[in-house]
């Protein structure tokens, strides 16, 4: 994550290189020397776990200087320096990864509707402020100006997390994540008396929950499908319980990610979804991403099932090159990693896991210890007449 951060602004490119395919010979190859404002929130929680608060701050203080003017200008990518203009354009003289083609410069995505992004800028201020970082400025009047333009624009169809080629849906994950970020002013706003919009917020927050819970969740399958009136799943459904939709208990969540394990875990991995099916603009086939996955970790790590969860992370951390180092997906057939690389998103991915298993082991360890002495209690009592 440091190789991957340019000091002078603090921003972190997705990789720092373009046009690894995500699959020999297809045409899945693209730029991601960018920083992707999609990356902010899962950045900042690895960080601030972590403890590399100064590296935090300035993650946070490039993506403030980024997005700032006006919401309806947001893009969902900006040049390490904050560059807007991204064209994206072949390089015919360059053959490409053995021989896969094309070779792009520059990404197209950059001028996408996706409409998760507002929620996770406004997710990334509320965890920078929960790690103690000190406030910056006009953060709570840009957070104010994104809800403003949110509460129409919630409402739109759009491209969605994973930015397809193809025409735009009312994907669940983006809605789910304008659902954050009305939820996360009204729980700062509640917790520390800022003054705000509450009572519309709380309504446009339980409106955006009925809509998805009433249109994104399929009876048949007992599953959150990819998008509104879908039959298809899509492994960002993972992040509902991650960032607080519905509790991993829910009977729903319970039917997705069962849904999804079913579905899309092939070969020990997850997929983020069947490009066979779902229109995202391009020819299908792809690896498996490995983000999903680790999303899956966590899933299985929320539904206490641990030791599964420690099962597969391993194997995932077995993936690592020589040096310890993911790339954007991997190829369980060919056994080869793929897509750009190193992949900060992976890496951002792999850190949230490890530090979620050691948080619900620890949890688990101390249940059994006290589980333990409560017994050792009861039996001193047992022999002693008390």
């Amino acid at each position: 994550m440091k190789g991957l951060t340019y000091a002078p602004t603090g921003g972190i490119v997705a990789a720092p290189t373009t046009s690894l395919p995500e699959q020999e010979g297809g045409v899945r190859n693209w730029d991601y020397r960018f920083c992707w404002l999609r990356d902010a929130t899962l950045t900042l929680l690895a960080l601030g776990s972590a403890g590399y608060y100064e590296e935090a701050r300035d993650w946070r203080d490039w993506l403030v200087r980024a997005i700032a003017g006006s919401p309806d200008q947001l893009q969902i990518m900006y040049g390490i320096n904050g560059k807007r203009r991204l064209q994206e354009w072949e390089v015919e003289w360059l053959p490409g990864f053995r021989g896969t083609r094309p070779v792009r410069v520059g990404n197209a995505a950059a001028t996408q509707l996706q409409l998760d992004v507002y929620g996770e800028i406004t997710d990334a201020i509320y965890q920078a402020r929960a790690h103690g970082l000190p406030p910056a400025d006009r953060w709570h009047a840009i957070s104010l100006a994104l809800l403003d333009h949110l509460e129409t624009a919630w409402r739109q169809p759009d491209e969605g997390i994973w930015e397809v080629r193809g025409p735009r849906q009312h994907f669940v994950h983006s809605k789910v994540l304008a659902w954050v970020a009305f939820d996360r002013m009204v729980r700062w706003a509640e917790a520390h008396g800022e003054e705000a919009p509450l009572d519309r917020w709380r309504a446009l927050r339980d409106e955006i929950h009925n809509d998805v819970c009433c249109n994104g969740f399929d009876t048949e399958l007992n599953s959150f499908v990819q998008a509104y009136g879908s039959k298809f799943l899509d492994a960002s459904l993972l992040l509902l319980p991650i960032v607080g939709f519905l509790p991993p208990s829910d009977p729903r969540i319970e039917g997705t990610v069962e849904a999804i394990e079913r579905r899309l875990l092939r070969n020990g991995l997850i997929y983020r979804y069947a490009t066979t099916e779902t229109e995202d603009g391009l020819p299908p086939g792809e690896g498996a991403f490995l983000a999903c996955s680790f999303w899956f970790v966590d899933n299985l790590v929320m539904q206490g099932r641990v030791d599964e969860g420690e099962a597969m992370f391993e194997r995932l951390v077995a993936l690592c090159n020589d040096v310890g180092l993911l790339a954007e997906e991997y190829d369980p057939v060919s056994k080869h990693q793929m897509g750009n690389f190193p992949q900060a998103f992976s890496h951002v991915s792999l850190i949230n896991s490890a530090y979620n298993l050691t948080l619900y082991k620890g949890m688990s360890e101390e249940c059994a210890d006290w589980n333990s002495r409560r017994a050792t209690m009861r039996r001193g009592r047992t022999s002693t007449g008390r």
